[in-house]
């Protein structure tokens, strides 16, 4: 690759490619030891954190424990987690929260005490939420405006990744484009952190906003890292069901706060599935709403919450009461049509404790990174909790391995060359065929066939976007999208077992030899 290609060159000592939290609260931390710049493909605001109802799971009341919530966390994840990564999650957590408050994170109280709120599968009421139902965005509200104010951070809105620059196996930068010059970058920087989010919008019906292509962990495997566990995607039981496609998520609170699943005969029925009910782990729930769905010819079910407090319900969740109200439901009168949706990418990129990938000096965290703490199905709010865990956890490796700047930013002579642009015609039309197909043959119920039909149809799509021909980054995001389907695909076809979020019909239990296996692909190993 030239010098010629790149329209500017941009140093520094840690490059974050995310806004969310994962993204934010590592670049807060990594600020203490060198210079900072977060890159975010959309504005900074666009991340699947903004988008988080339900809250994030700590161990703040005196009548928890984190071997509670530790426990919690591996029923959930269907004997598939890493223990050790579940440990560090639920011990470190509580620190990390309070860290959070004293950013001046405002979390919802009752009479000076945390109000706690309790989701699918916790025993105990350990949940923090803020402004009832928009947790999520406070978050990124108060950390965001910390960040900015600090001086040796810059936050790049509307920079698109392209590919991560390899010099030597080991992390040396990233090709990105900027979309409001118009022009190529090149970023060197001595660590890399993807922090990019997931990929729920290789599926059909998503709650993920738009920008969650997949993006990270389609440059990670492109340059060589390993990927791990991505048969293991999570649909949350309960989002509105629109036949127009334009789903948004009614948070697991709901249910935690009294609501009732129904089916077109009125029945509860989650009874009759799990000993929990309405608050069984989510993959237990999701499959549940399908039968249930099926039996009578419907893509939904009900849930039902016109027993609670109107009073109550507006108070407590306002933005989803706001959102049924403007699509013609009102939740006090009338019950609500729900069907599961792609959520949350349980495999990732491969890390350790510490957010190493497989490639010196490149990390990930958050819902890019898969360290094993949700194993086969994520306990709820359990996500965000990770963010910051093994974003600080991150620090502390770097930290106590001696941070050198690097003032040595010559471009590298032999870095592999990145795709600049893609051969394909009619891309939108490409990005809802993956949607479809990937929800037809890949989605909460797969089999052999139908996988392998996927695959054959992905690799001829990837293999046609491969061509250069000019610069678009809406194709470049296909380009990930077809790259992510495959590798979850694959990953699914190899694991004949039903695990968790992962449900074979031609491998409809699981299987004592699966247990402790796990699916890594790597494209240099041809895996």
């Amino acid at each position: 690759m030239k010098d010629d290609l790149v329209d500017e060159n941009i140093n520094t000592d840690f490059l974050i490619v995310g806004s969310g939290i994962a993204g934010l609260y590592t670049a807060m931390k990594l600020s203490t030891l060198g210079n900072v710049i977060v890159i975010t493909k959309g504005e900074k605001k666009e991340s699947s954190t903004q988008y988080a109802q339900g809250g994030i799971a700590a161990v703040l009341d005196k009548g928890d424990s984190w071997d509670l919530h530790m426990k919690d966390t591996l029923d959930a994840g269907d004997d598939f987690c890493d223990e050790e990564a579940v440990r560090t999650l639920v011990k470190e957590g509580p620190d990390r929260v309070k860290e959070l408050i004293e950013l001046g994170t405002r979390f919802d109280y009752i009479e000076g005490e945390l109000d706690l709120a309790k989701e699918g599968a916790h025993s105990r009421r350990r949940v923090l939420h803020a402004r009832g139902d928009a947790t999520g965005e406070e978050i990124r509200e108060s950390l965001t405006e910390h960040i900015i104010a600090l001086e040796n951070v810059e936050l790049h809105e509307r920079t698109f990744l392209v590919d991560l620059l390899v010099h030597e196996d080991s992390f040396a930068g990233a090709l990105c484009w900027d979309k409001n010059a118009s022009e190529l970058l090149f970023y060197h920087a001595v660590y890399g952190i993807l922090a990019t989010g997931g990929c729920g919008m290789v599926y059909e019906n998503t709650t993920n906003p738009e920008v969650t292509t997949g993006d990270g962990v389609a440059v990670a495997y492109r340059a060589g890292a390993n990927i791990r566990d991505m048969e293991f995607i999570q649909f949350h039981p309960t989002a509105l069901y629109d036949p127009k496609g334009d789903p948004f998520l009614i948070s697991e609170t709901v249910r935690g706060e009294g609501g009732f699943l129904r089916n077109e005969d009125g029945e509860r029925f989650m009874k009759d599935h799990h000993e929990d009910a309405e608050l069984a782990p989510r993959d237990v729930v999701a499959r549940a709403i399908i039968e249930e769905a099926e039996k009578f010819g419907k893509e939904h079910v009900w849930l039902d919450v016109t027993h609670l407090s109107p009073k109550y319900l507006e108070g407590r969740f306002p933005n989803i009461f706001k959102k049924l109200n403007e699509r013609g439901i009102d939740p006090t009168q009338r019950w609500i049509p729900v069907a599961p949706s792609a959520h949350y990418m349980i495999g990732g990129v491969e890390t350790d404790l510490y957010g190493q990938t497989s490639m010196n000096n490149l990390y990930a965290c958050g819902e890019t990174a898969c360290a094993g703490v949700h194993g086969a199905n994520r306990l709820a709010s359990n996500s965000l909790l990770e963010g910051i865990v093994f974003g600080h956890r991150i620090y502390e490796k770097i930290k106590r391995e001696g941070f050198k700047k690097n003032h040595d930013h010559r471009y590298p002579e032999d870095l592999d060359t990145p795709s600049l642009g893609i051969k394909e015609p009619k891309m939108e039309t490409l990005k809802k065929e993956v949607g479809d197909n990937m929800m037809r043959y890949a989605g909460i119920k797969r089999e052999r066939k139908g996988l392998s039909k996927l695959i054959r149809w992905l690799e001829r799509k990837l293999k046609a976007a491969e061509d250069v021909d000019g610069w678009n980054t809406d194709d470049h995001e296909v380009k990930n999208m077809l790259t992510v389907g495959l590798l979850i695909s694959r990953s699914a076809l190899l694991r004949e077992e039903s695990r968790g979020t992962h449900y074979r019909s031609d491998h409809p239990y699981k299987k004592e030899a699966w247990k402790n296996k796990h699916v890594v692909l790597n494209k240099e190993e041809g895996s």
